[in-house]
């Protein structure tokens, strides 16, 4: 993997900050598929990209095991203040629209990467998802949530030597991708 063309790559797109990923520093933790029970971001059950729908912990571990590297990007808001809601949607909006573009752009070069985005998916709209009562309507865009994997994101950040904090009146989404 030549992580600077992968980092040039991520940030062509528009992403803010991205880096390489130590895939054996990922920990897949139930507290945090608990917490995503406590259905805070009103995703679980109502999405096939989040629990209970999303692979269980071993399946998590055991798809992992076949990767060795990965990268992880960022995307950061700027905010007004502590409760710019607008900047924040708009955000995590262009953050999952570089997130989409960069996965096209790696897939050809790495088939089998294993995509792993920021929040439920939101393909469909919010609240739009077939979840459970249809398949999946985009399964070939389907990319579970870090959180959805058990993982903590500041920590699998902070582990890989890049911020997660990028200061007051900021908001930071991050997403990884592993690749083989």
């Amino acid at each position: 993997m030549n992580t600077e063309h992968l980092i040039e790559t991520a940030k062509s797109v528009g992403f803010d900050d991205a880096g390489a990923l130590d895939v054996s520093k990922l920990e897949f933790l139930q507290e945090v598929r608990d917490m995503c029970a406590a259905d805070k971001c009103h995703n679980y059950g109502r999405s096939w990209s989040c629990p209970p729908a999303a692979p269980s912990l071993e399946e998590m571990r055991d798809k992992v095991k076949n990767y060795s590297q990965g990268l992880l990007v960022q995307t950061v808001g700027h905010l007004e203040d502590s409760l710019d809601f607008e900047e924040m949607m708009a955000a995590a909006a262009r953050h999952a629209e570089r997130f989409d573009k960069l996965w096209d752009a790696l897939k050809a070069e790495y088939p089998d990467l294993y995509p792993m985005g920021s929040g439920g998916c939101q393909k469909c709209g919010p609240g739009n998802c077939a979840y459970p009562d249809a398949p999946c309507r985009f399964p070939e865009k389907l990319a579970y949530s870090m959180e959805a994997c058990g993982l903590v994101v500041s920590r699998v950040a902070t582990d890989n030597d890049m911020k997660y904090n990028h200061g007051k009146d900021t908001i930071c989404y991050t997403a990884a991708f592993l690749l083989d």
